[in-house]
């Protein structure tokens, strides 16, 4: 029925906006800044919208036992702040984009072009206040930075316009008495522009909010007028086919029934226990590596390895699967089931509050094309999607497997080592497990991995963002290598037999190679280059092979050949 519903192309082109008309008429009717912020909270509640900050029910850092409302820097549209707050070309050149779209928006909701031309300059008055005190994507990467722990009292004294004890109570956050906020400078201005502002401006500030993430689901004039914005941002030519757009809502809304369904027809089981035999052996292996360590300390290495053995591993799927209960689905309202799913899930992360931690929930859904590390669980998880061509290929040899989904179980693993992950302990904690020593050799390594990054030009003067990526980056070296010894181990590395003119070596390259080739246009590199904390696919490619010797040898790389760095200059962590 959700998929019905969104392919019904004719029943949401007979709506236009009605489906959002009676929530933007009440939204325009508001009296005074008191309703605001109620309205603050009942969009969050209702699944329609989340204005000016971001609130999650998440892990306590440094006591993972328990939950903890989360606060922090949210409100804007633009994916960077870099977009509201600098005058390069590109910024400006968006940010015409981004007023030109808003005033086209606004007038198609009925507004006449001065009033909308207003409600475009609000909006952007509004979102470059709040931009300008966001912190930077490198700064947020900081677990010690953002952990700021409050009082619920003293915070809501701190910004006594929003008044996080009662706002809390009215996004149905209740029995709690603290609070965990990422960006305290950046409420504190929220607090304050809540009070400077004109009232109009905060209304069509909420009404925006309610528009922008309906529109996609709406007549045609506004899906075109959204994908115009996504086409600035990204360069994307055509809009991706309906069905896949809503196959890919149904997944962000019931994953986990999605996930049965895709479980039932496509995994086979025998991946599964492929996958733990090979997460099993590069644990193995990594554990080996670590006790080779010459830089590290025996103290640091035995706390290493702890935290190593201590891992989670969580693979293809969960062992019980959410049931959304009280989520309602028609088969002809499309928007009223996106926003029944949305309460669902709003519901389900606010019922965490008081219960003990779920260790077997996932941060994934089962079809997703992707893998992580959680810190605060300290736990591995890939989930079934990624478990097909080209990281893992259950026919393939072991040279194509291992530099495959191989360097992606190396390159999870390595993030319980990398420069956020490093902060961890075994047990989840937020804690420093290093001695001082061995700290200052890890930083001093890390920023050589930094100095190589930030020399790669991807785009005219675009380069990567080598503290952004840092994480990733360290995952992929990391990864890589651990990944390359496991694959030593095997029957066909030590044979030896070429396969198709290339060894077993140069096949695992190959395979490593072959999983980040993309082809990419200009606006969405300049994008990537500003939000991603992954590096482009071909500096994942080459910058983490540069760094190892069997790669060299693999090749008969030479010093006069592109790639080519000094051994003393090749950088190994782990």
């Amino acid at each position: 029925d959700f998929y019905r519903s969104g392919m019904d192309s004719a029943a949401i082109e007979a709506r236009g906006f009605k489906p959002i008309e009676a929530e933007l008429d009440r939204l325009a009717a508001l009296n005074n800044k008191q309703e605001v912020v109620n309205e603050i909270a009942t969009l969050r509640t209702r699944g329609i919208a989340s204005p000016l900050f971001s609130m999650f029910i998440g892990q306590d850092r440094k006591n993972v036992s328990l939950y903890i409302p989360q606060l922090g820097q949210g409100g804007t549209t633009l994916p960077d702040r870099d977009y509201y707050i600098k005058n390069d070309t590109r910024s400006i050149s968006i940010r015409t984009a981004y007023r030109n779209h808003l005033e086209k928006m606004f007038s198609l909701i009925g507004e006449n072009p001065a009033t909308a031309a207003y409600s475009a300059d609000a909006i952007l008055r509004i979102e470059s206040a709040l931009a300008k005190a966001q912190m930077s994507r490198v700064e947020m990467r900081d677990p010690y930075k953002t952990y700021n722990k409050f009082s619920l009292k003293d915070f809501s004294a701190q910004t006594p316009g929003l008044d996080w004890t009662n706002l809390l109570q009215q996004m149905k956050v209740q029995g709690v008495d603290s609070v965990l906020v990422s960006n305290p400078s950046f409420l504190k201005t929220a607090d304050i522009l809540l009070t400077a502002l004109p009232l109009q401006d905060w209304k069509t500030y909420l009404r925006w909010n309610v528009l922008k993430n309906a529109a996609p689901y709406l007549s045609t004039p506004f899906v075109a007028e959204s994908f115009r914005l996504t086409q600035a941002l990204t360069g994307q030519k055509e809009q991706t086919p309906r069905w896949q757009r809503i196959s890919g809502l149904i997944d962000n809304s019931l994953g986990d029934l999605l996930g049965q369904l895709y479980v039932q027809k496509y995994f086979k089981g025998e991946a599964k226990t492929r996958m733990q035999e090979m997460v099993n052996n590069l644990q193995q292996t990594f554990a080996e590596r670590i006790k080779r360590l010459e830089w590290m300390s025996e103290t640091t290495k035995q706390r290493a390895l702890q935290k190593l053995n201590a891992f989670t591993k969580k693979i293809a799927y969960p062992d019980k699967w959410k049931d959304y209960q009280g989520v309602t689905v028609s088969g002809d309202d499309f928007l009223s089931n996106l926003r029944s799913t949305g309460t669902w899930s709003y519901n389900y992360m606010i019922n965490r509050l008081g219960k003990p931690v779920d260790r077997t929930e996932w941060g994934m859904t089962p079809p997703t094309i992707n893998a992580y590390y959680n810190p605060v669980n300290n736990e591995i998880a890939f989930p079934a999607g990624i478990l097909q061509f080209p990281f893992f290929d259950f026919g393939a040899d072991d040279a194509i497997i291992y530099g495959g989904i191989g360097s992606v179980i190396g390159h999870e693993m390595t993030h319980g080592f990398d420069d956020q992950g490093a902060q961890y302990g075994a047990g989840g904690n937020l804690e420093n497990w290093w001695t001082k020593e061995d700290e200052a050799k890890f930083k001093e390594k890390a920023a050589m991995v930094v100095n190589q990054y930030n020399a790669y030009t991807v785009l005219d003067t675009l380069h990567v963002n080598g503290r952004l990526t840092l994480g990733e980056n360290l995952a992929d070296i990391g990864g890589l290598s651990i990944a390359y010894e496991a694959f030593t181990k095997t029957k066909q590395y030590k044979e030896g037999k070429k396969i198709d003119g290339f060894t077993p070596a140069q096949r695992f390259f190959l395979s490593w190679a072959q999983i980040w080739r993309n082809n990419s246009v200009p606006e969405t590199q300049a994008q990537l280059i500003l939000t991603d904390p992954h590096s482009p696919g071909m500096y994942r490619a080459n910058g983490a092979v540069v760094n190892m010797d069997e790669w060299y040898t693999a090749f008969n790389v030479q010093p006069t050949d592109k790639l080519y760095i000094a051994p003393n200059k090749r950088i190994k962590i782990w």
